[in-house]
């Protein structure tokens, strides 16, 4: 066999093989025999067909399968060989695959560059002032004042802002995008919708419709959403609503008292109830100077990466936040596919930020290994126990399910990493400590 392999650049190589007919013929001659005994041909006792008969029905899948287990067989052996260490998947072109002829192909691979760390005693980190006020308690006090909030009937006047309407309601589009004729539609019907009279998610409009409306109110409304709505269906649409209203509700907040702080169970007084609230918001502050100083860590870690940078990594960190920003998006409940989001202009911002990302994971590999940093087994085991407990199952099972998944080694990288911005902080020079 013959292999050629080309430094094309610090990051990319090429592997140009080419595979003896003996041994393309030996493969093709297994593969087709794993066919034979599998093989229903009319005319011919399952597993019974000749081979040549095989070999001429199915030599399409033949080849596929034969290119399949054989080419990165190759790649493999051919990297390790050389101790090459590929960051991306090799990518195959030019396969040349026939009987009684080499087998043929370039194989082009990314590798990691050469990082040098530097001294990491020269990085100086800024610790961040991040101070807990007593009008932030107080807002934190007032967010947990809205989350016990009761909700009340109202009978003796119409709804007002903040009350909350709930009604049978229709929906039906007169008009589609930008006002355009539609045929009519039938009314989407929905029972016991509850609607708070000025929320951020209420359409344009709707909540006028609300306005004053008690028990029993039935009435139908008209709303036509603006020309630039982020919904791009419902862009200059006119919609139809008809309720019919089965209560009013209001929220009603408690009082700011003791009786309040002792109806959470575990504080005597409303002082108390402060005091927990300032040492929760002042880990809170810790945590987030934590995280500025590790972010400034990263920054300088990422700025003493100067050679080439593998292109397939960058491109798996932009995908990476395009899935992460998608899934938030879903958490809101909005849909990414129907959002007001540019995807392609959004991959395009976030590939800096993911060239920086990529350029601190590879300083980060390059300390693991100037420093020879280590995860133990049971360092490993700890990590995955918090997700198992809180996950409701065994550390075994979890183990197990994330061994069948090859996620193993990936966690234990990620420990890595975090391992060398640890040990990179612990150098560094604190400012304002």
């Amino acid at each position: 066999m013959k292999v050629e392999f080309t430094d094309v650049s610090e990051t990319k190589k090429t592997l140009t093989v080419e595979v003896p007919p003996e041994v393309v013929d030996t493969e093709i001659s297994r593969i087709t025999l794993g066919y034979a005994r599998q093989a229903r041909i009319p005319g011919f006792r399952p597993g019974k067909a000749p081979v040549q008969v095989v070999r001429k029905r199915f030599r399409e899948q033949i080849l596929h399968d034969v290119a399949h287990d054989l080419v990165p067989r190759l790649v493999g052996d051919a990297l390790r060989d050389r101790n090459v260490h590929p960051v991306d998947t090799p990518k195959v072109r030019d396969l040349q695959l026939e009987e009684g002829k080499p087998l043929t192909f370039t194989a082009a691979i990314e590798t990691a560059p050469h990082v040098e760390p530097g001294d990491l005693a020269t990085l100086s980190v800024n610790q961040p002032q991040v101070p807990v006020s007593e009008d932030d308690v107080d807002q934190a006090l007032s967010r947990l004042r809205d989350r016990l909030a009761k909700m009340e009937p109202v009978e003796d006047r119409g709804a007002e802002q903040g009350d909350t309407v709930v009604m049978h309601l229709s929906r039906r589009r007169l008009t589609g995008p930008q006002g355009v004729e539609l045929e009519a539609e039938a009314a989407e019907k929905h029972d016991g919708v509850s609607a708070e009279i000025g929320a951020a998610g209420n359409p344009p409009g709707f909540d006028e419709g609300l306005l004053g409306v008690s028990a029993g109110t039935q009435k139908t409304f008209e709303v036509t959403f603006p020309s630039d709505y982020e919904v791009e269906e419902m862009a200059g649409a006119r919609v139809e609503y008809a309720i019919e209203v089965s209560a009013v509700r209001r929220r009603v907040l408690p009082s700011l008292d003791d009786d309040f702080a002792k109806d959470l169970g575990e504080f005597a007084t409303l002082t108390d109830l402060r005091g927990r609230i300032r040492q929760d918001l002042e880990q809170d502050a810790d945590r987030e100077r934590t995280r500025r100083m590790r972010q400034d860590v990263l920054e300088q870690l990422a700025s003493r990466m100067t050679g080439e940078v593998p292109e397939g990594m960058v491109a798996r960190e932009v995908d990476r936040r395009v899935e992460e920003f998608a899934r938030r998006l879903a958490d809101q409940g909005v849909d990414p596919r129907q959002a007001a989001v540019n995807w392609d202009e959004f991959r395009t911002q976030q590939q800096d930020p993911a060239i920086a990302t990529v350029k601190s994971v590879l300083v980060l590999d390059a300390i693991v290994a100037q420093e020879a940093l280590e995860v133990s087994n049971e360092e490993l085991d700890a990590d995955i126990s918090g997700y198992a407990t809180r996950a409701g199952r065994s550390l075994t099972e979890v183990k197990a399910q994330l061994a069948q998944q090859d996620q193993l080694e990936s966690i234990r990288t990620g420990l890595l990493r975090e391992k060398a911005v640890s040990h990179a902080m612990s150098r560094a020079t604190i400012v304002g400590a």
